[in-house]
């Protein structure tokens, strides 16, 4: 008799635990291209190096753990292509060279001028939602003095709304 009530105990415990629902999963859809508008990014430096054993000519310094380098806000263009002074220090002048952003995935390059001192290559790696997206950012600079280095960094951003409406330019 008690093995009998036993066996009818477990069938209905696992009669319930099976009548649960599946857990949902909470990924969110790929991309075609991000949702124009207003982000807001972070910025953290992961390492810096020098390529030339000089000091690297670079503002950015790495993060302590946990510690963000910077947050700026930038506009998504309509056409979902994110700016390059996002990925440039101030300053540098940047243009793409290379870009890929589909289905979740992009794989951007840019070539970049800073004045007085020469090139830098920013290679642009990471995933993306219709709000959201998270890169690894790796930067080679060639200068034609002292200060090459080799950088690594992780920018993410978020949709946090619309861009500001433009402000007229006063009247000269």
């Amino acid at each position: 008799m008690r093995t009998i009530i036993l066996g009818l105990a477990c069938a209905t415990t696992l009669a319930a635990c099976s009548a649960e629902a599946p857990p949902e999963n909470k990924v969110e859809a790929k991309a075609e291209a991000l949702q124009p508008g207003e982000y807001e990014f972070t910025v953290v430096v992961d390492s810096v190096r020098s390529t030339d054993n000089t000091t690297p000519a670079t503002n950015l310094k790495v993060a302590a753990k946990g510690e963000e380098t910077e947050k700026v806000r930038l506009c998504v263009a309509k056409d979902g292509a994110i700016d390059p002074l996002i990925f440039a220090e101030a300053g540098d002048q940047c243009t793409p060279s290379s870009t890929y952003m589909r289905g979740g995935r992009m794989s951007l390059q840019f070539n970049c001028n800073r004045p007085k001192r020469g090139q830098l290559s920013q290679l642009v790696d990471g995933n993306f939602t219709a709000n959201s997206f998270e890169a690894k950012v790796m930067t080679s600079s060639y200068f034609a003095g002292d200060g090459d280095y080799a950088m690594t960094r992780t920018i993410s951003g978020t949709r946090v709304g619309d861009c500001p409406a433009a402000q007229p330019k006063p009247a000269q």
